[in-house]
C-alpha cells in the first residue's frame, strides 16, 4: 500500500481525513472552550489573505469599514419575528455584569442585568439601529457598510473552520433609496463572492436563491453559491440577502425622498466567514495534507536548505537568504510574493513533508549540489511528491508568478472536473432515491416548489434544496415527487 502523509485516507474516512489535515498542517485545534478553535499562524495567514482580498474589493464598490458592539439588547432582536424566531436557539446570552466570591471560593455571577444582553450572532438589529439615527434623507443614501468581526451561535456539534461556536467573519450591512437598488447591491456582492472563490479559491462554485425555508431569517430573498466537497456534500460557502423593507420597518430607517414624502429605506446584508477555509481544505486538499491555491496561500514558495555536509551549511543559507530577498521583490497577484525560508536544524526529509503537508504551492530545495550545478531543484504541490524539475535561478524570478498562475489554474480545473462529474440530472423519483442512497454528488431536478416535499426528503435522505440557480436553463418539466408543473431544475444534495 502507498503510505500517505494522513491517515485515515479520503476514501477510508472523510471526515476524519478532515481533521487531521487541519491537524498536520498546523491550521487549528480546538480551544478549552467547548465548540471554539485556536487558529494557528499558518491558518490565520489564510484568513489575513481572504480579508486583504476581499476588502480590497468591497472598498472599491463603495463600501466602508465600521465596527458595532458585541452585545445585543434582547429587545433589538424582539423587533423583527422571522429573524428572532431564526436565531433564537443559537444565542448565547449575558445575564449579569459581574462575579462575587461564593462558597468554597469559587466565583459566582452576580448583579443581574436590567435587561438581557445577546452575544452578536449577527448585526442586522443593532446596525439597523444605528442607520435609523444616520440616515434622514435621500442625499445619505445609499449607505454602504461592512465589518469585520466575531459571531457566536451556539452549535451543538461542531467542526473546525465548518462549524464552531464562535467564528470570525465579515458582515456587509447597506441601506438604499429604491428596491432596484437593493436588489442590484445583494447580486452585486455576491457576483464579488463568486469571483473570489472561482478566481482566488479556485473553488468552483453554483450561485443560486435560497428557497423559502432555506431563506436567512426576515429576508425577502437570499443568494448564495454552493460548492462541491470531495465527498459529494455541498457547502454553503457564503450568502447575500435582499431584506426588502422588513428590518426597516422594524427599526424605523426611514428618509425623506426626493418629492419630500417619508419612505422606508430598503436594505441588505452579505457575508462570508472562516468557512471558507474549511471548503478550500476539503475542495483541495489530498492524502497528504492541504493543497493551497497559490493566490490564496499562507505563503506562495519556501526556501528549504538541504545541508549534508556542516562545512558546507553557511555557504548554502547565505544562497538561500539571497534568493529569498530577491523572490520577495517579485509581484504576485496584486501583492508581493509570500516566501518563508526553513532554517530548522531537521533531517532534510522531515523538513520536506512538514511542508508538504502545509501545502505550500512551491519548494525550492537548494544543497550542495544546486549550488556547484547552478540549478534549483523545484518542486509543486499540484504534482506528486517525487516530481522535481531543474530551473535556473534565473529562470524561477523571471516565471515564478506564471508557473503559481499554472498550479492555480491546474488546481481549479481538477476541482471542476470532480463537480461537473458528479453532477446527475434525475427526472423520476425513483431515481432519485437510488443516488442518494448509493452515490455521492448533486442531483439536478426539477422541483414545483412543494415544502412539504423539502422536509420528507431531509427526514427520509438527509437531502436539501441548496438552490435554485440563477444561471440554469428555464426549461419547464415536472416535479417527480408531485407530478406538478416546475419551472426550473433545481440542485440537491447532501450538505456540511
Amino acid at each position: 500500500m502507498k503510505k500517505t502523509a494522513v491517515t485515515p485516507t479520503r476514501s477510508e474516512d472523510y471526515p476524519e481525513w478532515y481533521q487531521q489535515v487541519i491537524k498536520v498542517a498546523e491550521l487549528a485545534e480546538h480551544s478549552p472552550v467547548r465548540g471554539c478553535m485556536v487558529i494557528k499562524p499558518w491558518g490565520y495567514a489564510l484568513w489575513e489573505n481572504i480579508q486583504r482580498i476581499l476588502d480590497r474589493r468591497f472598498k472599491e464598490t463603495g463600501h466602508q469599514n465600521a465596527y458595532f458592539p458585541l452585545f445585543i439588547p434582547l429587545s433589538y432582536l424582539e423587533k423583527e419575528a422571522k429573524h428572532v424566531e431564526g436565531f433564537a436557539k443559537e444565542c448565547a446570552v449575558v445575564t449579569h455584569h459581574r462575579l462575587v466570591a461564593g462558597e468554597e471560593g469559587k466565583l459566582v455571577p452576580d448583579g443581574e442585568l436590567e435587561e438581557p444582553l445577546v452575544v452578536r450572532p449577527t448585526s442586522e438589529m443593532m446596525i439597523g439601529e444605528m442607520f435609523s439615527k444616520w440616515i434622514e434623507s435621500h442625499r445619505d443614501l445609499p449607505l454602504l457598510m461592512n465589518q469585520w468581526a466575531n459571531v457566536v451561535r451556539w452549535e451543538m456539534r461542531t467542526r473546525l473552520f465548518l462549524r464552531t461556536t464562535e467564528f470570525l467573519w465579515q458582515e456587509g450591512h447597506t441601506a438604499h433609496a429604491t428596491e432596484e437598488e437593493a436588489r442590484a447591491e445583494a447580486r452585486q456582492m455576491l457576483e464579488i463572492y463568486v469571483d473570489f472563490a472561482e478566481n482566488k479559491l479556485a473553488i468552483p462554485v453554483i450561485q443560486g436563491e435560497k428557497t423559502e425555508s432555506e431563506r436567512f431569517p426576515g429576508a425577502v430573498a437570499t443568494y448564495t453559491f454552493e460548492a462541491m466537497m470531495q465527498d459529494g456534500k455541498a457547502l454553503q460557502a457564503g450568502t447575500s440577502h435582499f431584506l426588502g423593507q422588513n428590518f426597516s420597518k422594524a427599526q424605523d430607517i426611514t428618509f425623506q425622498d426626493r418629492e419630500g414624502n417619508q419612505a422606508h429605506a430598503w436594505t441588505t446584508s452579505w457575508g462570508v466567514t472562516t468557512r471558507l477555509i474549511g471548503g478550500m481544505i476539503m475542495v483541495h486538499g489530498d492524502d497528504d495534507g492541504l493543497v493551497l491555491p497559490p493566490r490564496i496561500a499562507s505563503a506562495q514558495a519556501v526556501i528549504l536548505p538541504l545541508v549534508h555536509k556542516p562545512e558546507a551549511k553557511e555557504k548554502i543559507l547565505a544562497y538561500c537568504r539571497a534568493l529569498k530577498e530577491k523572490l520577495q521583490k517579485v509581484h504576485y497577484a496584486e501583492d508581493p510574493l509570500t516566501v518563508h525560508l526553513d532554517e530548522r536544524d531537521l533531517r532534510s526529509g522531515e523538513k520536506v513533508w512538514s511542508w508538504i503537508k502545509k501545502g505550500v504551492p512551491i519548494r525550492v530545495e537548494i544543497g550542495l549540489r544546486e549550488l556547484e550545478q547552478g540549478e534549483l531543484t523545484i518542486a509543486k504541490r499540484n504534482k506528486g511528491h517525487k516530481d522535481f524539475e531543474k530551473q535556473t535561478e534565473e529562470t524561477l524570478l523571471a516565471t515564478i508568478a506564471d508557473q503559481l498562475d499554472a498550479i492555480q489554474d491546474d488546481l481549479y480545473a481538477k476541482a471542476k472536473a470532480f463537480r461537473d462529474s458528479h453532477i446527475q440530472e434525475v427526472d423520476t423519483e425513483e431515481a432519485f432515491y437510488a443516488f442518494f442512497k448509493k452515490e455521492a454528488g448533486f442531483v439536478s431536478a426539477h422541483w414545483a416548489g412543494d415544502h412539504a416535499v423539502e422536509e420528507k426528503l431531509q427526514k427520509e435522505l438527509s437531502v436539501t434544496v441548496r438552490c435554485i440557480p440563477l444561471d440554469g436553463a428555464k426549461e419547464a418539466g415536472t416535479c417527480p415527487f408531485t407530478g406538478k408543473s416546475s419551472p426550473q431544475r433545481v440542485i440537491f444534495a447532501k450538505s456540511y
